[in-house]
């Protein structure tokens, strides 16, 4: 089995010197459906170029939709996952059996 070094990247530039660094993959949070909302997180145009660099090096991107969902939640969230999909996401963290649900 081989380990992964699995790094926090906050934004953009944190994202590109984690992988630079020797990160095997790196996970983000969305403007959506994280803990961390308001922090400064990634926009879709802002993953789209995170996945693009962290590929050519390499290196995976999870993103995070570990919020605990209350109903008015998930009218977005299928839409969103699809989006996360399509652009390459490599993974989605989830910590609410209802978000996997």
């Amino acid at each position: 089995m081989k380990i992964e070094l699995l790094a926090p990247a906050g934004n953009l530039e944190k994202l590109k010197v984690a992988v630079l660094y020797g990160a095997d993959a790196v996970y983000i949070g969305g403007e959506a459906y994280s803990l961390r909302a308001m922090a400064d997180n990634f926009d879709i145009e802002d993953m789209k170029e995170g996945l693009k660099f962290a590929h050519e090096h390499g290196a995976k991107v999870y993103v995070t939709v570990n919020i605990f969902a209350h109903n008015d939640d998930l009218k977005g969230m299928p839409t969103y996952i699809k989006t996360l999909n399509d652009i390459g996401v490599d993974a989605i963290i989830v910590s609410d059996p209802g978000v996997f649900q």
